[in-house]
């Protein structure tokens, strides 16, 4: 990943441990189902998400290419 994306990869790790996942001040950030998300870090990068109700934990399960992303 370039370094631009990764610096915006970084920001998005600290936004979603301090203000949780919902982060809709990103770029084309949506809802992939009720427990993942995914966002653009550029036109060609992306991030995606998830969350479990039952805990407070958040894991990134990809932040790559966005032709291979996994949605």
């Amino acid at each position: 990943m370039p370094r631009p994306e990764q610096v915006k990869f970084a920001n998005l790790v600290e936004d979603l441990e301090r203000k949780g996942p919902l982060r809709t001040e990103w770029k084309n950030f949506s809802k992939l189902s009720e427990e993942e998300y995914h966002c653009h870090l550029s036109y060609s990068w992306v991030a995606c998400w998830r969350t479990e109700d039952r805990i407070m934990e958040i894991e990134v399960y990809y932040a790559g290419s966005r032709e291979k992303a996994p949605y």
